[in-house]
């Protein structure tokens, strides 16, 4: 045994050119890239035996899927992170020609750590896959849940006219949790941006579920009337958006009204209006829009099975608590915190469960329809 381990020692070369991957009835070399900080693969050439699915998520971002096992990568980040779980790289990933490679060590050591049925073998440079890692069973899918608000920024209050019995921090958190509840009882994994009344900055909250690895990001708001109406009182309803520019004056206020909340966060870097602007205008280009509002669109008829206020529909506004959230990603306004039927109706624990119930039942439904479109297969961590 040992004379034959210094032999295949002795074999295998000092700056080998390739790699090998095997099964019990296939193989495939695999080429590496020289870079001086060490050999380097493109992931994708592993396929077909080994399932791998590269896709981008951000500039310089990258989410690598192996047998369904997502990899989130950063180029020039030597680190990977797996369902929320930071993992040391020998060296960072780098792009070349618009391709990403990632350190050979990756393959090495950190897919077999996570994918069940891998193996290294560095006698011969072979990674081996003892049975169809295909078929490893993923994890349900993700759903971060966003109470907006928290801390000392209360978000709005109301109603009008009447001593405040509303707080939209206390509501948003409240219906968060019962979302929680009720996407759990749909065979669904959640992970809440916060728990307890405390502020997290806006640009963290995407931040949170991108490095989760979520497959949907949803965030609850309570809205408030603009006191130009007519008859701000009377404003009621339930309405959803979707990251875009903002195409209507109300959606304007609205979007201002949310962005408010970045007053709060004493180290944040307010940008100018120009900066959001070149972010929203480049991820038109991002697949995640069109599922948005698709995503959208279902909790707008969901809510409207149930809700008493009228169904103000699908909007669109440059929320910053979406613009780091690549992922399909919704803010729901469940009603207006200002009109005191309404307040009272979104204080009542009963109205707050069929509310969560309401989006639960979107989100289950987006999230199926997707699986049918891909065939089955394991969601955004493969796209």
């Amino acid at each position: 045994m040992l004379i034959s381990l210094v032999m295949a020692l002795q074999l295998a070369p000092a700056n080998p050119s390739s790699i090998t991957v095997r099964t019990a009835t296939a193989s495939q070399r695999v080429p590496l890239v020289a870079e001086a900080v060490g050999p380097m693969v493109r992931p994708q050439l592993l396929a077909p035996l080994l399932p791998v699915v590269v896709t981008p998520d951000a500039p310089g971002h990258y989410r690598v899927v192996v047998a369904g096992v997502a990899f989130g990568v950063e180029v020039g980040v030597a680190s990977t992170t797996i369902a929320g779980l930071v993992q040391p790289l020998a060296t960072a990933p780098i792009e070349r020609e618009h391709q990403l490679l990632i350190p050979l060590q990756m393959v090495s050591e950190v897919f077999p750590a996570y994918v069940n049925n891998l193996q290294w073998d560095p006698t011969v440079r072979q990674l081996v896959i003892f049975t169809r890692v295909a078929a490893v069973k993923r994890q349900p899918r993700l759903v971060v849940v966003d109470a907006g608000h928290g801390g000392p920024d209360n978000g709005m209050t109301g109603p009008l006219g009447a001593p405040i019995s509303l707080y939209e921090k206390d509501v948003a958190l409240s219906v968060a949790k019962k979302l929680g509840v009720q996407l759990r009882s749909r065979g669904l994994r959640v992970l809440y941006t916060r728990t307890t009344d405390t502020l997290i900055a806006l640009s963290d909250r995407g931040r949170i579920a991108n490095q989760a690895g979520g497959d949907l990001f949803i965030s609850v708001h309570v809205n408030a009337a603009s006191m130009d109406w007519k008859d701000p009182a009377a404003g009621r309803g339930f309405e959803t958006y979707f990251l875009a520019e903002a195409k209507t004056e109300d959606a304007r206020r609205v979007e201002a009204m949310e962005n408010q909340s970045v007053r709060f966060e004493t180290d944040a870097k307010v940008s100018k209006d120009d900066a959001l602007s070149y972010i929203l205008s480049d991820m038109k280009q991002n697949e995640h829009l069109r599922e948005s509002s698709e995503l959208a669109e279902l909790v707008q008829k969901h809510l409207a099975t149930m809700h008493p206020g009228p169904n103000r529909g699908v909007k669109q506004a440059g929320f910053r608590v979406l613009v780091t959230a690549f992922m399909p990603a919704v803010l729901v306004e469940i009603g207006f915190g200002t009109n005191a039927s309404e307040a009272a109706y979104l204080n009542d624990p009963g109205h707050q469960v069929a509310i969560a119930s309401a989006i639960g039942d979107a989100a289950a439904e987006y999230l199926k329809r997707y699986e049918r479109r891909v065939g089955g297969g394991v969601g955004r961590d493969e796209r």
